[in-house]
């Protein structure tokens, strides 16, 4: 009889990884949760501390709640693809956390998403950030 795979070796099996999405703004960051076995985003919370460093406190928080492998943060541009302010406050945002957390960080472009989720719900266009991501990784497997 052949025994059953923990937890564990069935995720490594499986290459199951949970990753967290960021919609960085500078009031507020959205984060939505999700995995690479369901391909499904989940909204989590908004995080609206004033200051920087309680920002990164409730960051670290979360990640260490749900111990991702991989970070995703939404790249705001305009709608004809130029880059903007955001743009580089975003990638600087990532950058920090790949250096803080050490964790592998992506980009996704997030033209679309804030618009379309109504009342401006950060963790809704974190959840769609996120759920781009699992969609385009789908496509190239």
């Amino acid at each position: 009889m052949s025994e059953q795979p923990t937890p564990s070796q069935a995720a490594a099996q499986t290459n199951l990884q949970t990753i967290l999405a960021f919609d960085y703004g500078e009031k507020r960051i959205g984060v939505a949760v999700g995995n690479t076995l369901t391909r499904t985003a989940e909204p989590l919370k908004i995080i609206e501390q004033q200051f920087q460093y309680e920002r990164f406190k409730a960051i670290e928080q979360v990640i260490n709640e749900w111990q991702p492998q991989l970070l995703v943060v939404g790249l705001p541009k305009h709608p004809d693809g130029a880059e903007h302010d955001m743009t580089q406050k975003a990638r600087r945002f990532g950058n920090q956390l790949h250096g803080r957390f050490h964790r592998e960080v992506v980009w996704v472009d997030e033209r679309y998403t804030s618009v379309s989720v109504e009342g401006g719900n950060d963790a809704l266009a974190a959840q769609l950030i996120l759920q781009q991501y699992l969609q385009e990784q789908g496509r190239k497997e």
